[in-house]
């Protein structure tokens, strides 16, 4: 990976991590009532997940490109529409947060927290569909290795824990920012916005 393509990997993975979902929102509701240092666990689980969804992705994309050509084209164009319904579903689904009462709050162990993360995330195969449709933006499929791997899982690691513990700051701290719909409303459209545009480059801009 470049330069260039390293940095926009970062950013679009960071962008990913401060979604609205049920990762996001378990982090809302455990900083909101337990503090930021409690949903450190809890974001280190879901980036493991997400990085192994990550490799997962990686393996099976570098082997389906070298050995069924046609069949990686289809995944190009169906990861293209997929990341459109992510951008249509930010669009039109509406925000709704839960918080957690603190006689209700979750054991505040470090394995606890891991293992609640790490389930939110890997309990969504949307995570390796996400991956499946957006790597191809920023790798060469074709001659993915192992050290691009690394690197690919590395930045993912950092820009993921840096996003979701932004989140978890906010929440600690600007809890009546994040409890307003309106706020999440405005990051759902620049989401599903940017989602819609990695959709459109993924579609028209074929690999050689």
């Amino acid at each position: 990976m470049s330069f260039e393509s390293s940095l926009t990997f970062f950013l679009a993975i960071f962008i990913f991590s401060i979604t609205p979902g049920p990762g996001v929102f378990a982090l809302l509701a455990r900083g909101m009532t337990l503090g930021t240092k409690h949903c450190i666990p809890l974001a280190f689980g879901m980036s493991i997940s997400d990085i192994i969804y990550l490799v997962f992705a990686c393996l099976g994309l570098a082997t389906i490109a070298q050995n069924y050509a046609l069949l990686f084209e289809f995944i190009r164009i169906a990861g293209a529409l997929y990341l459109f319904y992510l951008g249509y579903k930010m669009f039109t689904t509406p925000i709704e947060i839960e918080t957690v009462s603190k006689d209700k709050a979750p054991k505040k162990d470090f394995f606890f927290g891991f293992m609640q993360g790490f389930l939110i995330s890997a309990s969504n195969p949307k995570v390796i569909l996400f991956y499946i449709a957006f790597l191809p933006t920023f790798l060469d499929i074709k001659s993915l290795n192992g050290y691009d791997i690394f690197i690919a899982s590395t930045l993912a690691l950092v820009a993921l824990m840096i996003g979701l513990m932004f989140i978890s700051i906010l929440a600690s701290q600007a809890k009546q920012v994040l409890k307003s719909k309106k706020s999440l409303k405005r990051l759902n459209y620049t989401a599903g916005s940017i989602m819609i545009a990695a959709g459109s480059f993924l579609l028209f801009n074929r690999q050689a």
